[in-house]
């Protein structure tokens, strides 16, 4: 049987928030079968707790951002997206993170040190099944058209595979891979896509401060690119790391839905916004997917019996 996971013991992290620039503390603990992940908002007098479902996603600009209830005026945890992406690349299904501000830290960027903070507690499994959400017929979701079309697509799929391409018409990205492709049944999430950073560019931060944001990034935690190239004096860890890092987030958004999934997951120039519209779309149409579980491991997609971190 393919079994739940959650941690063995708990880890923290301290960091800013990209967007806040406020220190923020993290403590990932273990929880029980068929819990799901939660933020607690520890730092509000009566302590908050949010479940992750893809109707708790209450913002979409910048970053996911998660309220109870997905209400946008109650209590919040933004830029979730790369703590959910190691999550998925770790096969987590259970875990309390208590979190002391609205923020989650950005760290270096990527996904890489939230997954060495899991791993670093251990992965373990546990008694209840796996629960994975198997599409059955593909849904889309497009926007624009000409050069703003943007879309992002599910179908079904014995596995879970991504692929997306970016189209940011500018030197320093174009220069780079523009198209990605991933499976999970490769085991290579760790090597592959983990350590891909967010970017930005420069004619964008005044904007970005004058609304409050990106008060927490510096070229410690973003590959900041001005008119014609990378800033960063180490430049880029991946030849595509920009492709990447889309695939990075799409991989986190797409694990807010709560189950991992069993599906092809494709996208042209998405973002959170249509991540998660897609996901919306999905659970509206109950003929689109079922909830399934493997009794033996041999009828699971390849790869994905086998224990973090071979995910």
């Amino acid at each position: 049987m393919i079994r739940q996971r959650t941690l063995k013991s708990l880890t923290r992290a301290v960091g800013v928030g990209v967007h806040s620039g406020q220190k923020v503390e993290l403590t990932l603990r273990p929880a029980p079968a068929d819990t799901g992940i939660v933020f607690r908002r520890i730092d509000l007098p009566v302590p908050v707790d949010i479940p992750v479902s893809a109707l708790a996603v209450s913002d979409t600009r910048m970053a996911s951002t998660i309220s109870p209830g997905g209400d946008p005026g109650g209590p919040k945890v933004q830029t979730i997206e790369h703590l959910m992406s190691a999550c998925a690349g770790l096969g987590l299904d259970n875990l309390f993170i208590d979190i002391s501000a609205e923020e989650v830290p950005i760290l270096d960027g990527s996904a890489a040190s939230f997954v060495f903070l899991l791993q670093s507690a251990g992965i373990e499994q546990q008694s209840a099944p796996k629960r994975f959400l198997r599409v059955k017929k593909a849904v889309e979701i497009r926007e624009g058209e000409g050069s703003t079309l943007k879309w992002a697509r599910l179908e079904p799929f014995h596995g879970y595979q991504l692929s997306f391409e970016i189209e940011f018409n500018h030197p320093a990205v174009d220069s780079t891979g523009q198209r990605v492709e991933f499976d999970f049944g490769s085991g290579q999430y760790k090597r592959d896509i983990a350590r891909a950073r967010t970017f930005g560019f420069t004619k964008d931060v005044e904007m970005m401060r004058g609304r409050g944001l990106g008060l927490g990034g510096n070229m410690d935690n973003v590959i900041v690119v001005d008119e014609y190239r990378v800033l960063n004096g180490e430049g880029l860890r991946y030849d595509d790391e920009f492709v990447k890092h889309k695939l990075l987030d799409a991989i986190g958004d797409l694990h807010i839905l709560g189950k991992p999934l069993l599906a092809r997951y494709s996208a042209f120039r998405s973002g959170h916004a249509l991540n998660n519209r897609l996901l919306r779309a999905l659970l509206a149409d109950a003929a689109a997917w079922e909830v399934v579980t493997f009794e033996r491991d041999a009828d699971a997609p390849t790869g994905f019996a086998e224990l973090a971190p071979a995910w």
